[in-house]
């Protein structure tokens, strides 16, 4: 009897069958693992729409087990209330991605089907990925609620210096003044940093609202923030703002600083010289690259402010001293300003003190006028509180003067106890005063000024266009020596 004959595939076939095998598997394991790790929701449907899989981001999503819903019909689903509608059916239905806005149990879902075709052009399968965008729905909502509110801030801001801005005047006939006034009209058409200097109650943040108003961001917010009127500890919080939970007492939405607040449009840093050096820092880290971190946060945002600065103190010295920033320094003052005292453009007492008489009078609906002796005491005056004192006195002059008629009794003592008693550089040549003692009195005066200022032989000097020698002999000669 004839034994059958047993044919074999040769072992190289073999060998290619188990290779297709191992790499199926490998592929099979790779799809698993791309389809478990997902974030997003994966349903898997047969053409019937019946489950076949879904992946754990569902079953977290939606709180199920798959063994629960796995086998089970979408139409199934849906008549259970489960869901209140299905991309899946509708991606069969269609033949296209199909993507729907679902709530389920007071949490929102963007489902996307997408059908699977074969060559023939039918449904084989359909995959149905789901996003759970409750938080991110929230987020957004947050996020527009502070771009509202800050918005808000700026457009109440805008709307209270424009407001500021229109009730004020710009008064200027002395030449040192409108000096000071052509410089700030030529440089508000640039972008440049700024250092605006003098004396507190000169007027420096009438300069900042200047240049604003002339500035290609008039209509955008002018943010003003006096350094040294907020504590250290919240000055770089109000500055660069803060995020949710960066200290204790933090908003729990975070807060947008004075930057972000001016962004296109000029912050004014007032008494800059007070800002803290940990805050020098970070000025001017973003003055050189435009770009701030709120404190807590680790986003940096890109933003557009001009910054404008103000003291009255002197920056060198502090430099010389370590208390401010040389870097910064150079950084801030591109552009300076000197705003001049009021004693120093006596010109524009005058049409101040009418100037405000008309504002309060307004204001209040009085009426006043100055007689001429009130006049030339408060010429004569040399106003160490500057501008600002000159409207408070103007303002008080309005309110308790007893006739229409201003008078010397009816000034601040301190200023009628001048009054009658012009000095050789107020009231120019007095009567029955030698030339050459008025000439000394004016001498002296101007010394004892740069004395004052400057406590420097050599930079007097400089200043007055003489040399050394010249200061330490009239200095000898007046008794005048350095505080």
């Amino acid at each position: 009897m004839t034994e059958p004959v047993i044919k074999t595939a040769p072992s190289s076939d073999l060998e290619e069958m188990a290779r297709q095998m191992r790499a199926f598997q490998d592929l099979t394991r790779e799809l698993d693992a791309i389809i478990d790790s997902s974030s997003d929701g994966l349903w898997i449907c047969d053409a019937e729409a019946r489950v076949i899989r879904i992946n754990p981001a569902s079953e977290r999503i939606n709180n199920i087990k798959a063994s629960e819903v796995v086998g089970k019909n979408m139409r199934e689903l849906l008549d259970e209330g489960f869901i209140d509608r299905s991309a899946a059916l509708e991606a069969i239905t269609t033949k296209k991605v199909v993507s729907q806005l679902q709530n389920r149990e007071g949490r929102k879902l963007i489902s996307t089907g997408t059908p699977v075709l074969d060559a023939n052009g039918e449904v084989i399968r359909v995959v149905v990925s789901e996003r759970d965008i409750t938080e991110i729905d929230n987020l957004q909502r947050e996020l527009e609620e502070q771009e509202a509110l800050r918005d808000q801030f700026r457009n109440h801001m805008l709307e209270l210096q424009q407001a500021d801005v229109a009730s004020k005047s710009v008064v200027a006939r002395s030449p040192l003044m409108v000096n000071a006034l052509k410089q700030a009209l030529k440089v508000s058409t640039v972008n440049s940093a700024v250092l605006i200097l003098g004396e507190s109650g000169v007027g420096k943040g009438l300069v900042a609202e200047l240049i604003h108003k002339n500035s290609t961001r008039a209509d955008k917010p002018l943010i003003e923030i006096n350094c040294g009127a907020i504590p250290e500890s919240l000055i770089e919080s109000e500055l660069f703002g803060y995020e949710k939970g960066a200290f204790t007492g933090a908003q729990a939405a975070g807060k947008p600083g004075y930057l972000e607040l001016a962004d296109g449009g000029i912050l004014f840093l007032d008494e800059i010289a007070e800002l803290p050096q940990s805050a020098q820092v970070k000025l001017l880290r973003f003055l050189e690259n435009g770009k701030v971190v709120r404190l807590g946060g680790t986003k940096a945002r890109h933003l557009d402010v001009r910054i404008l600065a103000a003291t009255h103190r002197n920056l060198d010295e502090m430099v010389r001293q370590g208390s401010f920033r040389l870097d910064l320094y150079y950084r801030l003052n591109v552009i300076p300003i000197n705003v001049p005292a009021l004693r120093e453009r006596r010109d524009c007492i005058l049409p101040l003190v009418r100037h405000y008489l008309e504002l309060f009078g307004a204001r209040d609906s009085i009426r006043k006028r100055l007689t001429r002796s009130a006049s030339d005491a408060l010429l004569a005056y040399d106003y160490p509180g500057n501008v600002r004192q000159l409207m408070n006195v103007c303002e008080r002059l309005v309110v308790m003067a007893e006739t229409d008629l201003i008078d010397v009794k009816d000034l601040p003592a301190e200023i009628s106890a001048g009054a009658g008693k012009p000095t050789a550089v107020a009231g120019g040549w007095q009567e029955d005063v030698p030339l050459q003692e008025t000439l000394d009195q004016v001498e002296k005066a101007v010394l004892e000024k740069a004395l004052a200022k400057h406590r420097n032989q050599m930079r007097m000097a400089e200043v007055l266009g003489v040399n050394q020698s010249t200061i330490a002999r009239k200095l000898r000669k007046y008794g005048l020596k350095p505080n």
